[in-house]
């Protein structure tokens, strides 16, 4: 499950903290703080630190996670702290402190905390399976050519379109924003819309028309790249999707939820591949799935991959067994990446090798969703934190909506993305 949608769709559970030591749940400790937890016998006492999935069966998994590890390496005990709620935000704030977890999951990877020491550089945990993982887990965590984070899970979103109400209206699915444009149009009846990017009829949607026009958001030494041309093009072409009034505004959940694909309520929607079990059960086989498709002739069509990466806290008391417990987890053990890849939710192992044995992406529109993702996937910049992402969007819901000059606006987030950038990059 994406960062993002965890900030807003996660509820329930109390912070608490599980000891795991020679293999056995010692202690449990709920508290509102997110470090409680006891000591233990072993000479090593981990704190590891997820954020509360919502799938359930996901805080018992990595449990057992623990203890086998701990079975393993008896000499290293392991806390497992759920931390529900704020998760960004009391990482952060924990990290400041010497109650900092040893390890902990990030949701979108930032630059930052490698550029301040805060995590550890990991390649020496790859080893040999380095070639394993795919390009887009390897480049998304890569800072100055080191590696600061495993990939845990990839998280693909992308269109789902239902196959009768397209096949009904004489639509092809569409392979051109020019197509989407049509379709979103011809589907639109009435009070119904044609396609649901978000509640405020943006979501992801400026990103994917950047991509899709050959364009990026930011280049890999630190410079905003989305005031180019082509990515002003783009986003100006979004303006069409809100002249014709065939974007779903306004729903009782947002994008990340299938609720308005599966009631009927829009024949596509921009969501993710967390939701096919759901969307699979609500239409059976009438559905199915494409990347956001090419603006023009010369772009590419794009899918964006979100996800979790494990990090180890740089500045610990515990860096060497913090390493060897995400070796042993996120890189050794393939039949536990599976496990928690398809067991509690539905998500990508970056792993390719382990991708490939997974039996719910095998076939059908789960494994179309694979193919997209190795093809077409992106990822967001690692400089792209909240207030770059910030002016960004702002610059481009105005452009959508048709307030203002589209190149000033432009250039005016241009500006104010790039001394964001530079306060990151200490330049």
């Amino acid at each position: 499950m994406s960062a993002r949608r965890s900030e807003l769709s996660r509820r329930g559970f109390l912070t608490g903290s599980l000891l795991v030591a020679a293999g056995t749940v010692l202690t449990t400790a709920c508290s509102t703080d997110p470090t409680g937890g006891s000591s233990s016998g072993a000479g090593t006492t981990l704190n590891v630190w997820y954020h509360a999935y919502g799938e359930a069966g996901t805080q018992q998994a990595v449990l057992r996670y623990a203890t086998a590890f701990t079975k393993a390496n008896p000499d290293i005990a392991v806390k497992v702290t759920w931390v529900p709620g704020d998760y960004a935000g009391k990482l952060n704030a924990t990290l400041l402190t010497d109650a900092a977890p040893d390890v902990f999951e990030i949701g979108d990877f930032s630059e930052s905390l490698a550029r301040r020491g805060q995590i550890a550089a990991l390649d020496d945990v790859y080893g040999a399976a380095r070639s394993d993982f795919n390009a887009t887990a390897l480049d998304s965590v890569t800072v100055d050519g080191k590696l600061h984070g495993v990939k845990m899970i990839d998280d693909v979103m992308m269109l789902y379109y239902r196959k009768s109400a397209l096949a009904k209206a004489g639509i092809t699915p569409p392979t051109s924003y020019d197509g989407l444009v049509a379709a979103a149009k011809a589907l639109s009846t009435g009070k119904s819309k044609g396609l649901f990017v978000g509640n405020d009829g943006i979501g992801d949607s400026p990103i994917l028309a950047v991509w899709s026009n050959g364009g990026d958001l930011v280049t890999p030494d630190g410079k905003v790249a989305f005031g180019s041309p082509r990515a002003l093009e783009a986003l100006t072409g979004l303006k069409r999707l809100h002249d014709d009034k065939s974007l779903l505004l306004g729903f009782t959940t947002d994008w990340w939820d299938p609720a308005a694909f599966t009631q009927g309520v829009v024949p596509m929607q921009w969501c993710g591949l967390w939701a096919m079990p759901a969307v699979s059960t609500a239409l059976g086989d009438d559905f199915g799935v494409l990347p956001w498709p090419a603006y023009r002739a010369g772009g590419t069509s794009a899918v964006r991959v979100g996800g979790w990466t494990s990090c180890v806290n740089a500045k610990g008391r515990n860096v060497a067994a913090a390493k060897k417990f995400v070796q042993w987890l996120w890189v050794q053990q393939s039949d536990l990446q599976k496990d928690f890849a398809e067991g509690y939710g539905f998500h990508v192992p970056p792993r390719t090798s382990v991708a490939a044995t997974a039996r719910k992406l095998s076939a059908g529109p789960a494994k179309e969703t694979t193919a997209l993702a190795a093809k077409y996937g992106k990822h967001n910049p690692g400089t792209w934190d909240t207030a770059v992402s910030s002016a960004f969007s702002a610059a481009a819901a105005k452009i959508a909506g048709g307030q203002g000059d589209p190149a000033a606006l432009l250039a005016d987030a241009v500006k104010k993305a790039q001394s964001e950038i530079d306060k990151q990059l200490g330049r």
